[in-house]
């Protein structure tokens, strides 16, 4: 007991002594809570909108859709003005014919009337602005003419009839009037309802007065027909809404596509922005880089060769050659970083001029043979004979070939062997080919490297790292020359680089390019011996890729 009281007097030592210290709480973890996605999100908000629309609306619809059928409702009215004033008539005449003249000519004036007020207010109604307030308005309005409306064709039904003929002929009269009611009002339902509900009941009523079959069967008959076309009139008003209502959506898709488009082109130009901005900064850093790079590159190779004199220390001499060493590497990656913003910037311009491939191609052999041997490397020439010029920038074939070529050399193990090929394709151009047995490139990394400072997982993991520009620079620039640089890798097997140039460049008017070559001709002579020499059919080993 008295070793726990000591043990506990301790550990509260312990957390006076350091306050800042809090115990630590233990927490379970909690059940992960998913996201909602965003077409959830998209359906609860729409599912809100509507029980809004629905709780602010007069008919259970959203509330511009109210005003859109009865919009719709007065057109149709208006649109069968002349029709419903020609049935007013021709019933007025008949019924005239049938009874008395003057109650049929006191209904028909009213009648009248009733469609009057009917079709003014129809106009009025499409010239006043749309508001919620005023829209329930013009429901009730609409909706009491109609019920009138329909009270005065009941009227009719209360003179007595003379014959069956004539009650057959009213019957008829009436169900026409409540199939033509129900499909103008149809934008309207209740408006429907109160226009043909009088005439249905009333018609009925006559009927079943009698005490007859017959007559309680066509009283049955009223009763359906009235169901029937109330069920139509129904059917036409959910139509023209589920119309409406895709009307919307796509009216609403449009204005999301419209003002997707605007943010994608403000977001094209911000980008191009940048992009030019970027590029403009790089050629600007890169040009004021070389000033003091220059100084560093001549006073290294001052040190290193030991011109005013040996050095005291000897160590000295390798410091000066790292440094110098650095120094040209750090002038490559300026100088390929110069040139990738001017490619992106669309400001380099090709310097064209009749260049020989072939020759290019030697004169890079030539350059990195000793780089090459000195890592044991073979280099294999693979040359077509006679090969006319091209027409194209020496420089930038220069680099390209240089970049290529050192990139086989940098990724070739010792012992290897590269193959630089050059001929002719098939569609009348020329091509070059290096092929390495190199590590090789895995196929998901080709377009990495292909790309702006993108390196694959080989050329990290190389002693000579290199900042990613040698095969994007090379790709654009033969992209400016019209032509196609394609790159197939195998990994563990190698590497094939292919460059073609189209035909158009090819100055087969000009004669082959050799030692003893004649200078170049005027363009459009041919040389002495050129009618007579035949185009050589390309010489391509497997994989080369016409």
């Amino acid at each position: 007991m008295q070793k726990a009281r000591v043990r506990r007097g301790q550990e509260s030592c312990c957390l006076m002594s350091n306050p800042a210290e809090k115990p630590e709480v233990v927490q379970l973890p909690a059940e992960p809570v998913s996201a909602p996605s965003a077409s959830s999100r998209r359906a609860a908000a729409q599912r809100v909108r509507e029980a809004r629309d629905k709780l602010t609306s007069t008919s259970g619809t959203r509330p511009a859709f109210d005003a859109e059928m009865l919009r719709q409702y007065a057109q149709t009215r208006l649109s069968a003005s002349y029709v419903v004033m020609l049935l007013v008539v021709a019933t007025g005449v008949l019924f005239g014919l049938w009874m008395q003249p003057i109650p049929a000519a006191a209904w028909t004036a009213g009648m009248l009337c009733i469609h009057g007020a009917m079709i003014r207010s129809c106009r009025r109604f499409l010239t006043e602005p749309a508001s919620p307030a005023a829209t329930r308005a013009w429901r009730t309005r609409f909706v009491v003419l109609d019920l009138l409306y329909g009270l005065c064709w009941m009227a009719i039904l209360i003179h007595p009839v003379l014959d069956m003929v004539t009650e057959t002929l009213m019957m008829f009269l009436m169900l026409l009037v409540i199939a033509v009611s129900s499909m103008l009002a149809a934008n309207l339902p209740i408006a429907a309802l109160a226009a043909t509900a009088p005439v249905a009941v009333a018609m009925a009523l006559s009927f079943a007065v009698t005490g007859s079959l017959d007559n309680y069967i066509l009283a049955a008959l009223a009763l359906a027909a009235e169901g029937y076309f109330v069920l139509l009139a129904h059917r036409l008003h959910s139509s023209t809404f589920a119309t409406l209502e895709a009307r919307a959506e796509k009216d609403a898709l449009i204005g999301e596509l419209e003002q997707a488009k605007a943010i994608s082109d403000e977001a094209r130009h911000r980008a191009e922005s940048a992009n030019v901005a970027k590029s403009r900064f790089l050629a600007q850093m890169s040009h004021e880089l070389r000033t003091p790079l220059n100084a560093i590159l001549g006073f290294s190779e001052v040190m290193k060769s030991e011109i005013f004199g040996a050095h005291a220390v000897p160590v000295y001499k390798e410091y000066s050659a790292d440094i110098h060493n650095s120094g040209v590497h750090l002038l490559n990656l300026i100088n390929e970083i110069l040139d990738l913003s001017r490619i992106e910037a669309g400001r380099y311009e090709l310097n064209e001029e009749a260049v020989s491939l072939v020759g290019i191609v030697a004169d890079c052999h030539h350059l990195m043979k000793l780089r090459a041997s000195s890592r044991g490397i073979t280099i294999h020439e693979v040359f077509e004979q006679a090969m006319p010029r091209l027409w194209a920038d020496e420089r930038a074939i220069r680099q390209v070939v240089l970049n290529l070529l050192s990139n086989s050399i940098k990724f070739t193990p010792q012992g290897g062997e590269i193959w630089l090929k050059a001929g002719w394709t098939a569609s009348g151009g020329q091509y070059l080919s290096v092929r390495d047995t190199g590590s090789g490139i895995p196929e998901d990394e080709i377009p990495v490297v292909l790309a702006s400072f993108g390196q694959g997982s080989n050329s990290i993991k190389s002693a000579e790292q290199g900042a990613g520009l040698g095969l994007p620079i090379a790709k654009n620039l033969i992209d400016l020359h019209g032509g196609t640089f394609t790159l197939k890798s195998k990994l563990r097997i190698g590497t094939e680089v292919i460059v073609t140039f189209p035909p158009e460049r090819v100055m087969s008017a000009l004669a082959p390019l050799s030692d003893d070559s004649p200078p170049l001709q005027p363009e459009g002579s041919l040389a002495p011996d050129e009618k007579r020499r035949p185009r050589h059919k390309p010489i391509m080993s497997a994989g080369t890729g016409s």
